[in-house]
């Protein structure tokens, strides 16, 4: 019996194989009727058509290397570019400062509090009208409070409040003189504090204006980001990939400090800040390339040189990067579920992603439901939407992606 097994095992075996090896006989066949007719051609061809064939063969084969070539070259050029933005990054990384619209001031005891009020409130009252600056005195042991939605403003009060306890004598004739003090001592911070930026980011000398504006900066957030902080950063990112690509990396370095400078400004500038940024610097000698480097950095106009193009991609790496903008974290999920949500609510749209901290929304539509006429328009639609709901502030980039995928497997 056990015999019987095996010879039907290998009559079984025997049987693959001759239906394999008829299942090749018939491919070579069919090879062979294909190089019959294309020979057959080939005598029958006249002598440019027999040039017009070799050197259509001799073009598909120069396609067919070209397109191998290129796409080995796309794949080293993004495992390159990878690493090269995964270093930076890891290299520059900077301490967050986060920042709010109040300062505790310490007191020696509650006793000074009653010192600071003053009789009838009269000192409290000189304070602020002086300062610009709520003075909050509440139950809170040994400390008081300065709100201000203006950082420097307070900022200059700290100092000048710290001065009076030190000095002792509270009245409104020295809340003036120390006041007046102050707003000196914060100044030089400001020049110091944007010296020592400038410096870091090796950016080159600047005029004072320049500095000034730099120097309130320091006081100055966006997410909780540090701006000053952030503009020495992307300086320094930027320099990294410039170096890179043998760019201009001292126009790079220069621009990416000054990018952000249109926050420092007040309202008599128009225009979102990259662009009053821009303006403003058109007062002092900047380069062509430096002033287009910081009104495009945010693309309210159109980069003209690849430094510019650089700072772009730093500013967008500083500000992105995990850790860099500090919110609540259960604010950030409903944002991005937000953004997330809205993309989704479109017919024929996949799955969306929200991308660099809420920046930019990537959008996955079904090809055989929209054309891309249909995907443009669903992109100007989903940013329409967004404006009008959005919690998020700031620049947000919508791309859409339709593509069609044909798979086939062989064995």
């Amino acid at each position: 019996m056990q015999k019987i097994k095996t010879l039907v095992k290998d009559l079984c075996r025997l049987g693959e194989t001759l239906v394999f090896k008829d299942e090749q006989i018939v491919k070579l066949q069919s090879e062979v009727e294909t190089s019959q007719s294309n020979l057959q051609q080939f005598c029958r061809a006249t002598k440019s058509e027999l040039a017009q064939l070799l050197t259509g063969e001799v073009q598909k084969e120069s396609d067919e290397q070209l397109q191998l070539q290129l796409s080995a070259f796309e794949d080293e050029l993004h495992q390159r570019t990878s690493e090269l933005l995964v270093t930076t990054i890891e290299r520059t990384t900077a301490d967050v400062v986060t920042s709010a619209t109040t300062a505790l001031v310490e007191i020696p005891s509650d006793d000074v509090k009653g010192r600071i009020i003053g009789r009838e409130g009269r000192n409290i009252r000189s304070f602020e009208q002086i300062t610009g600056v709520d003075l909050i005195i509440d139950e809170s042991p040994e400390v008081v409070m300065l709100s201000s939605f203006d950082p420097i403003r307070r900022e200059i009060a700290r100092v000048t409040l710290m001065n009076l306890i030190v000095d002792g004598r509270i009245h409104p004739a020295k809340i003036e003189e120390w006041y007046q003090k102050a707003t000196t001592e914060v100044e030089r911070l400001l020049i110091d504090s944007a010296k020592k930026a400038v410096t870091k980011a090796k950016a080159g000398p600047m005029s004072r204006p320049v500095l000034e504006a730099l120097g309130r900066l320091r006081f100055r957030t966006s997410y909780s980001q540090n701006v000053l902080d952030h503009s020495v950063e992307v300086a320094n990112i930027g320099a990294l990939i410039s170096d890179e690509f043998n760019l201009d990396t001292a126009q790079v370095r220069r621009a990416a400090m000054l990018h952000d400078i249109g926050k420092a400004l007040d309202d008599t500038w128009d225009g979102p800040h990259a662009i009053a940024g821009m303006n403003f610097l058109k007062q002092f000698t900047e380069t062509e390339l430096v002033l287009n480097a910081v009104g495009a950095h945010h693309r309210d106009i159109v980069p003209s040189s690849l430094e510019a193009q650089v700072v772009i991609v730093a500013d967008m790496l500083s500000a992105s990067r995990p850790g860099a903008r500090k919110v609540s974290h259960e604010d950030y999920l409903r944002r991005m579920n937000a953004l997330e949500e809205i993309a989704n609510s479109h017919p024929g749209v996949e799955k969306s992603f929200v991308m660099q901290s809420g920046r930019e929304i990537r959008v996955i539509v079904k090809p055989d439901m929209m054309s891309d006429l249909e995907a443009r328009q669903l992109a100007k639609e989903i940013g329409t939407k967004i404006s009008a709901n959005r919690e998020v502030a700031g620049q947000i980039k919508i791309t859409v992606i339709r593509e069609s995928r044909f798979i086939e497997l062989i064995k």
